[in-house]
């Protein structure tokens, strides 16, 4: 029986999210699309795929077998989309980025009103993502990440090493001791379901019984939260030519094993066949090459 991809795509879609609701904020459709598509998929097939609950979604046995080829298929669909890319010649139209929100907002924005400016034949689409995007199925082109890929596929472009700050507003440096310590600070961090995200995980590390002063799923409102004076945030000291003002100040504190972080660009290794990937690649790279320590890829 042969299934079309965009069926295999939707069945996909819910076992990750683990829910119709899910799959639909994914795919950008309805829920009652999804609920319709995937019925229609389960009577061709004459078997049911999930069973629902209130819970959302989980696999059956028939789904389980399903999974592992649906991988498969969805990483050669990418495959697939790169290849017909790359006989396009000319070095324009849109490159997907997806990095973390700290990153698109303080980086990747800044850097394609640049581009916009200098390459008005290219275009980017930045997807903040605390989570990580398949590059293998071309959910992104390019990726800025804190660790090396290890899926197969992958190529890691440049890794970039920096130093990582904690930074506080002026009026909250006012009031702590000369020389605080890293208990002494109210902290800012990710609250759930980020929870495990850096910097917490470091922190709790560090710091016995930490228990953060004030705590979002958002970084924005985080970094609004820092400015307002309520805590302190570790912010990695990524200054470049597009870094703008900040009413926050570094602390002379010593994050230990923590000090200095790795910054990685990453793609899928076809994806620099595509010319107008392999052009913003090599304009991040110079970019990023101006602002840390470049190590060996």
């Amino acid at each position: 029986m042969d299934i079309p991809w965009e069926d295999v795509r939707l069945f996909l879609a819910v076992a990750e999210t683990g829910s119709l609701s899910g799959a639909a904020r994914k795919l950008r459709i309805g829920q009652p699309t999804v609920s319709r598509r995937l019925a229609a998929l389960e009577y061709s097939l004459g078997a049911a795929l999930f069973r629902r609950s209130v819970d959302g979604a989980s696999l059956t046995s028939a789904g389980e077998r399903l999974l592992v080829p649906a991988k498969k298929m969805a990483e050669w669909a990418g495959e697939v989309g790169r290849a017909v890319d790359s006989s396009d010649r000319s070095p324009r139209g849109l490159v997907r980025i997806t990095a973390s929100p700290y990153l698109s907002f303080d980086f990747l924005a800044p850097f394609a009103a640049w581009l916009a400016g200098k390459h008005p034949g290219l275009r980017l689409e930045v997807l903040s993502s605390v989570q990580y995007l398949d590059l293998n199925r071309g959910e992104a082109d390019l990726a800025l990440r804190g660790k090396a890929p290890s899926q197969e596929g992958l190529k890691q472009v440049l890794a970039l090493e920096f130093e990582n700050a904690v930074c506080v507003s002026k009026s909250l440096a006012a009031k702590l001791p000369r020389k605080p310590s890293l208990s002494d600070l109210p902290w800012i961090a990710w609250s759930p379901p980020f929870d495990l995200l850096p910097p917490n995980p470091q922190l709790e590390e560090l710091i016995p019984g930490f228990t953060p002063a004030f705590t979002s799923d958002n970084y924005l409102v985080q970094l609004a939260a820092a400015e307002a004076g309520i805590g302190a945030m570790v912010m990695a000291r990524f200054r470049h030519r597009f870094s703008r003002p900040t009413s926050l100040v570094p602390l002379s504190i010593d994050l230990g094993p923590f000090q200095r972080s790795t910054l990685h660009l990453v793609c899928a290794k076809s994806a620099l066949d595509i010319p107008r990937v392999r052009r913003v690649s090599e304009l991040l790279v110079s970019e990023l090459e101006k602002t840390g320590v470049s190590k060996a890829s």
